[in-house]
């Protein structure tokens, strides 16, 4: 698939990972029990990513932690190999991505509101209700995979709970998956062991490397952006502005809508 020396990006987020169901009524903060094995987790989950890049032919691997503030793998204990992007601040994800890379990888992450899906939200499970692209519900993996598009960055490996695994084959065809647990409800779930999903990543990002590269995807341009904020005033301060310069139009008390041309302008 890929060139010996080509160049890769992991976005690592921690809801999608082995064993991880945050504490029951609330997400995965770093205040709840099992924010510390997340970490862990985390951590190793791309190792065996990054192992199988490398024993593929890869000559540089970028690994980028995208949960909240930034700051949550154990760095001491990455592949030393790795360049690590971390911490908050940056104005666009996916920093420096425009350098030129062969492909990106998610590790860890969530699906989008729906019934059962563990952890399920879109970047703010206090802020949206949800996020919808041409009439369709995206989450945080679509709209990843839209900005890497942008670039021409196809999305070529993606682990997750079943329906997060699901909701991504239906946006990337031909993407390369694990399913690291089944979900039961949001704070739910049945979990492979986390050494078994370990050895599942390393063999299917071997198998992502050796497939045929698939297109980036994108959404198009332009293309209609809905926003369901969960609180009234959220969607009274919204200030996204078309393409054409216009203000999002107010749908309802909580609802936004309008029309981008830049899938970067969804987080501006």
């Amino acid at each position: 698939m890929f060139k010996n020396g080509g160049r890769f990006y992991i976005s690592v987020d921690l809801e999608g990972l082995a064993c991880v169901i945050g504490e029951y009524g609330k997400g995965l903060g770093f205040d709840t029990p099992g924010y510390a094995y997340a970490r862990g987790e985390a951590t190793e989950e791309v190792n065996a990513a990054v192992k199988a890049l490398y024993d593929c032919g890869a000559s540089e691997v970028w690994v980028w932690d995208s949960h909240g503030k930034g700051y949550n793998l154990l760095y001491d204990k990455l592949d030393p190999r790795t360049r690590i992007v971390m911490g908050a601040g940056s104005k666009k994800r996916f920093p420096l991505i425009e350098t030129g890379f062969d492909g990106v990888l998610f590790i860890g992450y969530h699906g989008y509101d729906v019934p059962n899906a563990v952890l399920a939200h879109v970047y703010s499970s206090l802020t949206y209700q949800y996020m919808r692209v041409n009439g369709k519900d995206v989450g945080e993996a679509q709209i990843d995979g839209a900005i890497a598009g942008k670039y021409g960055v196809p999305v070529i490996f993606l682990s997750s709970d079943d329906i997060c695994v699901s909701q991504a084959k239906e946006s990337f065809p031909g993407v390369k998956t694990v399913v690291t647990k089944r979900s039961l409800a949001w704070n739910s779930c049945v979990s492979e062991h986390p050494e078994t999903v370990k050895k599942a990543i390393y063999a299917a990002v071997c198998d992502a490397a050796d497939a045929i590269a698939p297109e980036p995807f994108v959404f198009g341009s332009p293309f209609e952006y809905e926003i369901r904020y969960k609180r009234i005033e959220y969607a009274e301060s919204c200030s996204l502005r078309s393409f054409d310069n216009t203000p999002f139009e107010r749908v309802d008390a909580y609802t936004v809508k309008g029309t981008l041309a830049d899938p970067e302008d969804i987080l501006r």
